[in-house]
Formats: C-alpha cells, sequence, structure tokens
C-alpha cells in the first residue's frame, strides 16, 4: 500500500494549468476574431444595405413630392407693387429647406450612369446616413455664391467612393423641382483638414475663382477609411434648364 506521503499533491499539475491558460486564450482570440468579422460585415455591408434603402427610400418621396406639385395647379402669383422695392425677376432662388429633408437629387456621370443620390437640407451625422448632405447657410441651388455639399466616401452607401477620380470638365448634374443645374468643375481634388472651412467660402481662397459667381463645392473624407482629412472639389455653373 501507498504512504500517503507518496501523493501527488493536491490540485492541477503543472501541465495542466499550462494547457488551461492555453485553452483560454484561444477561446479568447476566437472571440475577439469573430466579434471583429462581425462589426467588419456590419460597416461595410450592413450600412451600406441600410443607407441605400433610405437613400432609396429619400429618392422615391422627392420624386413623388414633384409629382404631385406639377399636377396640382400653381397659385397664382400676386402682382409686385409699384417702385423700386418690386423683386428683380433674376434674384437668386431662396434655400428655405426644412433641416433634414431632401430637396434635390446629384448625378456626376464620372460615377456611372446608375449613380443618384438624394441631397438633404444640413449636414448632421444621421442625416448624411440617408444621401448627401447641403451645408447649412451656404448659397441655394443655383444661385450667387457657394452651394457646398458633404457625404461620406466609405461606409453608409460609399456615396462619394469614387471621389479621387473627379477631374476639371467633369460635370455635376443637380435637379430640383423645376430646374436641372449643371456645374463643370475646375479645381481639386485638394487634399486639406477638416479646420479649413474656408473650402465653403462663397469664393474659397484656394479655389479657382477670384470674383463672386455661381459656384458648388463638395467634400468627403480622406482617407478612404479614415476622417483626418478632407478631399474638395470646386466647380461652376455652366447650365440651366427648366424640368
Amino acid at each position: 500500500m501507498r504512504s500517503r506521503w507518496n501523493r501527488p499533491p493536491d490540485g492541477p499539475r503543472p501541465g495542466g494549468l499550462l494547457r488551461l491558460l492555453v485553452r483560454t486564450f484561444s477561446e479568447l482570440c476566437l472571440t475577439a476574431g469573430t466579434l471583429i468579422v462581425l462589426f467588419t460585415v456590419y460597416v461595410l455591408f450592413w450600412t451600406g444595405v441600410k443607407a441605400d434603402r433610405a437613400m432609396d427610400g429619400e429618392m422615391a418621396r422627392l420624386r413623388d413630392g414633384w409629382a404631385a406639385a406639377a399636377a396640382s395647379p400653381a397659385p397664382s402669383a400676386p402682382a409686385p407693387p409699384p417702385g423700386p422695392s418690386a423683386p428683380s425677376a433674376t434674384a437668386a432662388p431662396q434655400a428655405g429647406h426644412p433641416a433634414g429633408r431632401a430637396f434635390a437629387e446629384m448625378y456626376v456621370p464620372r460615377f456611372g450612369p446608375d449613380w443618384r443620390k438624394p441631397v438633404l437640407e444640413g449636414t448632421g451625422t444621421e442625416l448624411l446616413k440617408k444621401g448627401l448632405g447641403h451645408y447649412a447657410g451656404t448659397a441655394p441651388l443655383g444661385g450667387l455664391g457657394n452651394f457646398a455639399v458633404a457625404g461620406h466616401r466609405r461606409t453608409y452607401g460609399d456615396p462619394f467612393k469614387d471621389f479621387p477620380d473627379l477631374r476639371p470638365g467633369d460635370e455635376v448634374i443637380l435637379k430640383d423641382a423645376t430646374t436641372t443645374y449643371t456645374y463643370t468643375i475646375r479645381g481639386g481634388p485638394l487634399r486639406t483638414l477638416p479646420t479649413d472651412v474656408a473650402v465653403v467660402d462663397p469664393v474659397p481662397p484656394k479655389s479657382p475663382f477670384t470674383a463672386p459667381g455661381r459656384y458648388l463645392t463638395l467634400t468627403t473624407c480622406d482617407p478612404e477609411w479614415g476622417h483626418s482629412h478632407r478631399l474638395v472639389v470646386w466647380a461652376e455653373l455652366t447650365g440651366t434648364r427648366r424640368g
């Protein structure tokens, strides 16, 4: 009979403890890897699915509203009062769009024949998940000044994924309820810091423009999966037509 003095000590042996640590570490790595994969799928796929649905919904509401307005008889405008206070027939259009509401659609031929996105009033985080955003306080569409628009480069539908491909001479076409505006790119893409808010000034100092006019600024994040910088292009209004 073995003496109790020859029994192994109670508790896990050193080899068993090592196996337990290795197994625990492996399970933690597996869990972390699974979470990373799920997060990547969410960022690359699911946010895009949700954003595409949201943009399609905004485009549908926008076009339905335009169709309803076109089908309704337009109220007769009151005659302007006589004298110098009468409004000019060439006065610039006024923005006046409710915050968070789509009021125009954008088409960029460089991005492909099916690329069309809604433009909403404002540039809040949640708003940019539903389309492009018009910087509050910048010029109205087609108006004198700088009509400035922001959009995600990656995630949430990747609306400006191909932004670096834009070149001077490319067209950016915007349409509202009554008018189609064609802007032609004259400068950019320029890489700058997010603090460089002068890029949306009425006459941006780093743009090709030196005098007041009817301009367009587009901005997005850089690098492709980061937001430490901004990419900017500038365009000027070169065509306007009804419809």
